[in-house]
């Protein structure tokens, strides 16, 4: 069983100096290959020095909407000359998070300035999306994203959201939430994600799936997320191991 890690943040200082005994810790649950996110200045240099050394770990870099207000054209450089490099294969995580105190006049207008980066670079997105579900759906459906598509990572919304955002094009990415007892409404969306559309992450260090909720995450651990959905879905986790891990190499443009 080869498992996908489809959004985690190994290169956070949570993981300084273990991110060795993270990948070995990762390949003993069969989580083989990962997506890292690179979201400011040391993450990024931590994350083009792991996927440099690892030959089943991939990156994406973009400016987080918590920190829009620093977005100018330098930034936007930045982030192109990483994207330019082989193995980085998608701009996130990109797009609105109503819950901190960030403009959302500026948010939409970094999110849309990514977007039309990655079409440029005929990438695909990883969108982070925080109470916002009208505006995000909205910049997305108007931006025209069906070309190169994306992932909504972390995906936390009802069975309704779930069908808007997979009619634009979007997959669905499920994290640790989806296992939590009160999430009804992710469980609902997670039933009726067609499994073609489908992914797993951890987001780690966050979002640790249950029965773990109160130990730090990492990927080793969307080993369980996956075997919950399985369950619930009448699968077995090979299966699911393989539909999500090829979904996610699909969408990434990984082996083409």
């Amino acid at each position: 069983m080869e498992i996908f890690d489809s959004h985690t943040h190994i290169n956070s200082h949570e993981f300084d100096n273990d991110i060795p005994d993270v990948i070995e810790r990762a390949k003993a649950l069969d989580v083989t290959e990962m997506l890292v996110i690179g979201y400011d200045d040391d993450s990024r240099k931590k994350l083009q020095e792991i996927i440099q050394e690892y030959p089943h770990i991939y990156g994406a870099v973009g400016c987080h909407p918590e920190d829009a207000l620093n977005y100018n054209a330098e930034y936007e450089q930045e982030l192109r000359k990483y994207l330019e490099l082989e193995k980085f294969v998608a701009v996130g995580e990109i797009g609105l998070d109503y819950y901190h105190d960030s403009p959302k006049k500026v948010q939409h207008e970094v999110f849309e300035k990514q977007i039309a980066l990655a079409q440029e670079l005929n990438l695909p997105i990883s969108v982070h999306n925080r109470d916002a579900f009208e505006d995000c759906y909205a910049i997305l459906k108007n931006m025209n994203i069906q070309k190169n598509g994306g992932i909504m990572h972390s995906f936390n919304g009802d069975a309704i959201w779930a069908e808007k955002f997979l009619d634009l094009g979007m997959e669905l990415s499920y994290s640790g939430v989806v296992t939590f007892k009160s999430a009804k409404d992710v469980q609902e969306s997670m039933m009726m994600t067609p499994l073609e559309h489908m992914l797993v992450e951890t987001d780690a260090p966050y979002l640790t799936p249950m029965p773990y909720r109160n130990r730090m995450n990492e990927p080793a651990m969307t080993r369980y997320t996956l075997e919950f959905i399985a369950e619930k879905r009448g699968i077995s986790s090979e299966e699911l191991a393989e539909i999500t891990r090829k979904n996610t190499e699909r969408v990434l443009k990984i082996n083409e």
